[in-house]
């Protein structure tokens, strides 16, 4: 039963809205440091979890986000460090006017309250949403997947223990949702009164779970259905290395490409080369002019089936389908894309212009890898998730998804007489 947390996360949430600036980033460097002193017991922890995973058949891209090593255990400082760095959210004027009566009102920044973040199986989401909801002043429950259930423990068992040492931490503020039951999603999902916000991070079949069933706000994040359209301008060696990127630097991330779709005039100059780079790397699914024009390079080529444009691989493959026009490509991606990252190599700043303002997408890039779309990389120091709703947040969530607006209202006696 979750509902002891609950009441603890709410108590703590009263008092962590009240810190300021000097309190948190002083709570969070202690938090850093217990991280730190505590690596070898999160590796070993991490090291049962990625075992375990892999007896049970996980595959290798999926393994890897699972995994912590020394570099990625130094990212996850340097990430909460990034966090301190940023400045409080809390308290800022967003806007200041006056009535006609002369009441003078201000928009102004509070904490959203107690989040609920569900994830799959990256333990650094667990710190990256603990930082962002402690420095916007929100407590914060965590519920990883089971398959990362000891890196996580290990992970939260640190950051309570720094904040705990640190003279104005409040430890409280951060929670484990640790059974590994998935009826803790659900009752999460019901707390209402105790959860101001849930936010699902991971596959399609989590999000859906989470929207469908919620009786508590949800912010969604988005599976990722990324396309990359190659124009008849573009520069095809430079496509070529963006797309390798896109697919392979990190295939099991929600910012990888998982169809590229070519103009049919760049299609014979492109094909050749992206096959034999890819070849021995990823498994190719083209449709006919594209497998046609890739016939002489070496690699593993398939026949494109229709559900392969609807499809999230996560995993080493890429669909590749041929258009006859930009607005044939702008089509394929609002049809089949999931409002995610998209991307146009060109050289034509009207075609650029054109697939910015037609794609429905939180983010668009223009000759560019879509590996980008980051929390880490926008300069949020961390995400909470790619949104791809239309409201409140949208693309990559940083610390200002969790702020809420409150009024202030300052008048010298004005009374309402109509």
């Amino acid at each position: 039963m979750l509902e002891p947390i609950f009441h603890t996360l709410k108590q703590a949430q009263s008092v962590l809205a009240q810190q300021n600036r000097e309190q948190k980033d002083a709570a969070l460097k202690a938090a850093c440091a217990a991280i730190d002193t505590d690596r070898a017991a999160i590796l070993a922890a991490n090291a049962a979890d990625v075992d375990r995973a892999r007896s049970a058949g996980m595959k290798e891209s999926r393994i890897d986000r699972l995994s912590l090593t020394e570099s990625r255990i130094d990212g996850i400082i340097e990430g909460v460090d990034a966090i301190i760095r940023l400045e409080d959210p809390i308290g800022s004027v967003k806007a200041g006017w006056k009535t006609p009566n002369g009441l003078f009102i201000e928009r102004i920044t509070v904490p959203l309250g107690v989040a609920a973040v569900i994830y799959e199986s990256r333990p650094n989401v667990t710190a990256d949403a603990f930082a962002l909801a402690y420095k916007a002043g929100c407590a914060v429950l965590l519920r990883g997947s089971s398959a990362a259930l000891e890196s996580n423990r290990a992970l939260v068992s640190a950051i309570q223990a720094g904040l705990a040492l640190s003279a104005s931490g409040v430890p409280d503020a951060v929670a484990l949702a640790a059974s590994g039951s998935r009826d803790e999603i659900d009752e999460i999902l019901q707390a209402r009164g105790f959860i101001d916000v849930a936010l699902p991070r991971g596959g399609r079949d989590l999000i859906q779970r989470v929207a469908r069933n919620a009786r508590v706000p949800v912010i969604e994040t988005g599976e990722g259905n990324c396309h990359i359209f190659v124009d008849e301008s573009a520069d095809i060696e430079n496509a070529v290395d963006i797309i390798e990127n896109a697919k392979i630097q990190k295939p099991g991330a929600c910012n990888a490409v998982e169809t590229a779709l070519v103009h049919k005039n760049a299609v014979c100059a492109l094909m050749p080369l992206l096959a034999e780079r890819l070849a021995g790397k990823v498994e190719l699914r083209c449709d006919e002019r594209a497998k046609n024009a890739a016939s002489t390079a070496s690699g593993a080529i398939k026949d494109a089936a229709e559900d392969d444009w609807a499809t999230e691989f996560l995993d080493y493959v890429l669909a590749v389908k041929t258009v006859d026009t930009l607005d044939e490509a702008i089509a394929h991606i609002n049809r089949y894309g999931t409002r995610h990252s998209e991307a146009i190599l060109t050289n034509d700043l009207k075609a650029a212009e054109r697939f910015c303002q037609h794609v429905d997408a939180a983010c668009v890039y223009v000759n560019a890898s879509i590996r980008f779309t980051d929390g880490g990389e926008f300069g949020f120091g961390a995400e909470l998730g790619i949104s791809t709703q239309k409201f409140h947040v949208r693309g990559p969530m940083g610390i200002d998804a969790l702020t809420a607006i409150k009024y202030r209202i300052t008048g010298d006696g004005q009374i309402r007489l109509g």
